[in-house]
This record gives structure tokens, C-alpha cells and sequence, in this order.
């Protein structure tokens, strides 16, 4: 696949991701930057104030040439991989979640186990995410602002 298509193929599995969390009733944000500084393809905040991740794979060699995954795991209390319906999920770990997705919405094949964060870890990634919302919301009203 050529990149065009392939960015094409992440936006359509990405915006799924946010149709299926939204259906769920959490509020999803797409690209979060951590504090390592790694950029999360979708974080999504429940009313509880769980904090989903979710990594969007869409073909064999993103997959295996991704090493950083696993540092996710610490700024969630729910891990998901996020794929298109032709991508060969048994590649994936059993031990995280599964969601198929398209541009329509999205399906959990499997749910994730869930490990709740540390008080003080979820205290910043709410500021984070809340900041990263509204900063996104504010460019979207204005977006000629330097």
C-alpha cells in the first residue's frame, strides 16, 4: 500500500475508534501527547474518569516494527489495539484488548483487562487531556490565533 492510502486507512480506522467510544460514553481525543513525550492515536475519558488507549494498527509491518506500545500501558486503565476487519488479529497479544473498526464505527472483539492508574498519575493525564480538548476546541473557533 502506498502511504496516501495508508494515512487514509488510519484516519478511517481512527475515526471508527471515536464513533465506538463515543456510542460507549466516553469523550475520545485523538493524537494525545503523553508525558514521554509519545503520542497516543486516540485517548478516551468515561464519566468515571477512566481513561482508554487505544493503538490503531493497520497493517503487519506497523505492527511489528512498533516496540513502544507497552509504554502506554501506564497512562490507561484500558489498553486497546485498533485495526481494520483485514487485519490478522492473531498477531496481536491476547492479553489486550481488540477492536475492528471502519469509518462507520467500530466493535470490540475483545475487551480489555482493566488496571486502574495510580491517583496522582490520573490526576495528570485528566489535566492533560482536558487541556489538549479545549486547546484543540479554542483553535477550532479561531483558528487564524498564532
Amino acid at each position: 500500500m502506498s502511504a496516501p492510502l495508508l494515512d487514509t486507512l488510519t484516519a478511517e480506522v481512527t475515526r471508527g475508534v471515536c464513533r465506538l467510544m463515543l456510542a460507549r460514553g466516553f469523550a475520545p481525543v485523538a493524537e494525545l501527547i503523553l508525558p514521554t513525550g509519545r503520542r497516543l492515536d486516540v485517548a478516551a475519558l468515561g464519566d468515571s474518569g477512566e481513561l482508554v488507549a487505544v493503538e490503531v494498527k493497520i497493517s503487519v509491518e506497523d505492527f511489528r516494527q512498533d516496540a513502544k506500545w507497552p509504554e502506554y500501558l501506564e497512562f490507561c486503565d484500558r489498553f486497546y489495539f485498533a485495526v481494520p476487519e483485514t487485519f490478522p488479529q492473531e498477531l496481536l497479544p491476547g492479553d489486550q484488548g481488540l477492536i475492528v473498526a471502519d469509518r462507520f464505527g467500530g466493535a470490540v472483539r475483545r475487551e480489555s483487562p482493566s488496571v486502574r492508574m495510580a491517583t496522582a498519575r490520573r490526576k495528570a493525564m485528566m489535566l492533560r487531556f482536558a487541556r489538549a480538548a479545549a486547546d484543540r476546541l479554542q483553535r477550532m473557533r479561531d483558528p487564524d490565533f498564532v
